[in-house]
């Protein structure tokens, strides 16, 4: 797969702060942006809405954007609470999420901004090069705990999960283990980056990360649904034309009340120059 790829090591919670101030000729005094909005959530998210924050802001000085990660659901509960004007999030909102909502007589505007492929990846010395999601189904719900029960070496699985905050690991939750629960051995890391560290660490690692943090220091591997019939691997093009199975959309949330507050920040997500990020990090753009 050739695209380029934005691979960032986070602690529990990436942030970058990308306000900008305009100062006084003499450098005594610094107004703030007319416009500034914080964007909280998804670390599937977070490199995207970094470089669009980063590219806005170099056009227009009159916009500050701080950019925090965390997790979908972090995000969320943010917007829930009013602390974040952007909730970034992989996933769609759950049912008790608009009860929530609903509750405190807040709409929320729902803006897909990109489309991401879930990637499977091992370590790079682990000879396995695909499987089934069946297989993985059972990977991470404990029912195989040993890589020679899928064609392997001899080695335990040690498999590693984003937090249950996370979109992604709903999603994967939803769409690969068919809704079942992961099982009490799986180790949980707060951060996609982290989960790349751990399995390019860790010989007899597996884990499930965004598109765009695939990196020479993991192997991916290719998935089947169709119980092993056809494999595809992970990528922009696989992702576009639909023939890899684990596809999803990223968002951006806002309450409607602040739709205006918002709006450079939405529009240049969806204007060509922002879309033309999405593929320059490594998402699949909406057209």
């Amino acid at each position: 797969m050739k695209t380029r790829k934005l691979f960032l090591i986070l602690p529990l919670i990436g942030m970058l702060s990308c306000g900008k101030a305009k100062t006084e000729d003499k450098g005594t005094e610094a107004t703030s942006a007319e416009v500034s909005v914080t964007i909280k959530g998804s670390d599937t998210v977070l490199p995207l809405a970094q470089k669009e924050a980063e590219e806005l802001m170099k056009k227009d000085s009159n916009v500050s954007v701080t950019v925090v990660g965390g997790g979908s659901g972090v995000g969320i509960t943010a917007l829930i609470d009013g602390t974040t004007d952007i909730a970034m999030a992989s996933r769609d909102l759950k049912t008790e999420e608009k009860l929530k909502f609903s509750e405190e007589k807040v709409e929320i505007e729902e803006v897909i901004i990109a489309y991401d492929a879930l990637t499977v990846i091992v370590n790079p010395a682990n000879k396995v090069s695909k499987l089934t999601r069946e297989q993985l189904e059972k990977i991470f719900t404990g029912a195989i705990t040993n890589w020679k029960e899928v064609g392997g070496a001899d080695e335990k699985i040690v498999a590693y999960s984003r937090e249950s905050s996370s979109g992604t690991y709903e999603f994967f939750k939803e769409e690969v283990l068919d809704k079942k629960n992961y099982a009490t051995n799986i180790l949980s890391l707060p951060a996609t980056g982290a989960i790349v560290q751990a399995v390019g660490q860790t010989k007899g690692a597996i884990g499930y990360i965004g598109l765009a943090y695939e990196t020479k220091e993991v192997k991916q591997l290719a998935v089947s649904y169709d119980e092993g019939k056809t494999f595809i691997e992970p990528s922009v093009a696989s992702a576009k034309d639909k023939t890899y199975p684990i596809s999803r959309p990223l968002f951006y949330m806002f309450n409607k009340v602040n739709a205006e507050k918002v709006k450079s920040i939405v529009d240049y997500a969806l204007s060509p120059e922002g879309q033309k990020i999405v593929s320059e990090v490594g998402y699949i753009p909406l057209n």
